[in-house]
């Protein structure tokens, strides 16, 4: 017999409506406020979540919410931070160990990202996100800053890789948590901490042009001694101590609480409403949601999982199930949700291995290509590296903007701002001299800041709460698996060849068309 749908408790209809507006490049614009319609998930789960949304939405954007988005932007920071840091020294320590196959450095930091999204992602689905929004920073920093110790390419490698796994953590669980506190009408934030992202990247570049273009060996100088190439040491004290602060900020000066999404999902409806009273309270405001207004969702009979036994036995159970593939197979649950699980990580994998395959070796092939153009010296290489960096900040800005116009949304811009960053990357082939090289390489930053603007804000707000985790840590696993792959294409492709820079606009391109694809759009919809 076919279970009937529950009805919504008090105050169930959202307070955001999703604007009238003509589909566009945006995509499909649903008469459901949710981005996930009617129908696609769990009806208990998704009539508490409008609930939950509208009691988010009463309380608004407040004191906690704008403290929560700047703790969270230290996360999205050093997201790139670290990435950009493996970029900058790849060359001074190459150039000091004489590695046979130097992209091996960059397949052991991808290597630690991966494991980090696994083990990060997944884990914020089973025992919550305030433990990995924790710890995450403080285990970047401290291998960071060890990193500096090296003697050898394989300790500088190990050390990557573990300076990663903290890394490859930050965004599955730092944008699920702020998604899951800001009121629908405010999700388009989730795209303004981008910004954050391509600041990092401006601020590693800063600090690397004085530490790593005046304490460095000239590429292609016939010796290097550490004497004289101490810059990358001091490049990763210098970052590894930023992410310390970042994570001293974090777990002493801010009170994270549990996502009161994630604690309904558990079957924990008390706890949820005590979190968003206590929002409430921080915000110095009032919320009207009760116990009865979630209890109302669940038809006559209904039974949480998580209360059919003793609290010990039901705990075991409880994990063993979510260590299963049952969170996996609920983001597959229909036609449409399996088109977008699917293509969502498709894109992630495809930018997983365009991105780095260009952007990892940049300051090198910077630097070997303005040798051959007879203006290759390590001081010049490390200036253009910071003004193509600098792009990046307007670029992400511009993707916030952009993600609200109708009739591009969260697709239009997404898919537009893909395929030309391939473009661009097809254009810096035709270069002749560093200046025109640079040009290029400013447009694609530009350009590839607004797709990763749109594609870390877009992505959580494709997956229900209760997978929001896992979905991220599969589309993070997917970038991290196909992003292994850059420096073996780097090392058969040949860095000083235009083989690699092919093949990465060509993914990119490739990309930009799958996103029209996608079966949702999350412009005006609140998030399940």
């Amino acid at each position: 017999m076919e279970e009937s749908k529950p009805a919504l408790g008090p105050g169930a209809v959202s307070l955001h409506e999703s604007p009238s507006s003509s589909p566009g490049l945006g995509g499909n614009e649903e008469d459901d406020d949710g981005i996930i319609p009617k129908g696609e998930i769990d009806p208990v789960y998704e009539a508490k979540a409008r609930v939950l949304n509208h009691a988010i939405q009463e309380i608004g954007m407040g004191r906690y919410q704008w403290k929560l988005f700047v703790v969270v932007g230290f996360g999205w920071a050093a997201d790139n931070l670290w990435p950009i840091v493996m970029s900058l020294i790849f060359t001074p320590v190459t150039n000091e160990f004489h590695p046979a196959q130097p992209p091996l450095l960059a397949l052991s930091q991808n290597i630690g990202l991966l494991v980090g999204a696994l083990v990060w992602g997944f884990s914020c689905d089973v025992s919550g996100r305030k433990n990995a929004f924790n710890f995450t920073l403080g285990i970047t920093a401290v291998f960071g800053m060890t990193a500096a110790s090296s003697h050898s390419f394989a300790a500088i490698g190990c050390f990557a890789a573990l300076w990663s796994f903290g890394v490859g953590g930050n965004l599955p669980v730092d944008s699920a948590i702020f998604l899951e506190f800001l009121p629908p009408s405010n999700q388009w934030m989730l795209t303004v901490l981008s910004v954050d992202w391509a600041f990092a990247q401006v601020v590693a570049n800063l600090v690397a042009w004085p530490l790593l273009g005046n304490f460095s060996c000239q590429e292609g100088a016939a010796a290097c001694t550490k004497a004289d190439n101490m810059g990358w040491r001091w490049f990763l004290l210098a970052m590894g101590g930023l992410t310390m602060l970042f994570f001293v900020i974090r777990f002493c000066c801010f009170k994270i609480h549990e996502s009161p999404k994630y604690l309904m999902g558990k079957g924990r409806d008390q706890d949820a409403v005590r979190v968003v009273r206590e929002v409430a309270r921080i915000n110095g405001t009032t919320s009207s949601l009760t116990l009865a207004d979630l209890k109302a969702c669940e038809p006559a009979g209904y039974v949480h999982e998580g209360n059919v036994t003793s609290a010990a036995r039901r705990t075991l159970q409880r994990k063993l199930a979510e260590v299963s593939t049952d969170k996996i197979h609920a983001l597959f649950a229909t036609p449409r949700l399996a088109r977008s699980t699917g293509l969502i990580t498709a894109i992630w994998a495809f930018v997983g291995l365009a991105y780095p395959l260009y952007n990892s070796f940049l300051p090198y092939i910077l630097a070997t290509r303005g040798t051959s153009f007879g203006d290759g010296s390590t001081h010049l290489t490390y200036r253009n590296a910071l003004i193509v960096s600098s792009l990046g900040i307007p670029g992400a800005a511009l993707g916030a903007v952009l993600v609200q116009v109708p009739r591009l949304g969260r697709k239009g811009t997404l898919a537009l701002a893909t395929v030309l960053t391939g473009v661009f990357l097809y254009g810096s082939t035709t270069a002749a001299s560093s200046d025109a090289l640079m040009g290029w390489n400013c447009a694609f930053n530009f350009a590839s800041n607004i797709m990763y603007a749109v594609l870390y804000s877009f992505t959580p707000e494709l997956f229900p709460t209760p997978q929001r985790g896992t979905g991220n840590a599969l589309t993070a696993s997917a970038n991290r698996i196909f992003g292994i792959m850059a420096p073996i294409v780097a090392i058969y492709g040949d860095l000083r060849s235009d083989v690699p820079v092919y093949v990465s606009g060509g993914l990119f391109i490739a990309a930009g068309v799958l996103v029209f694809a996608l079966p949702f759009e999350s412009r005006g919809k609140a998030a399940m």
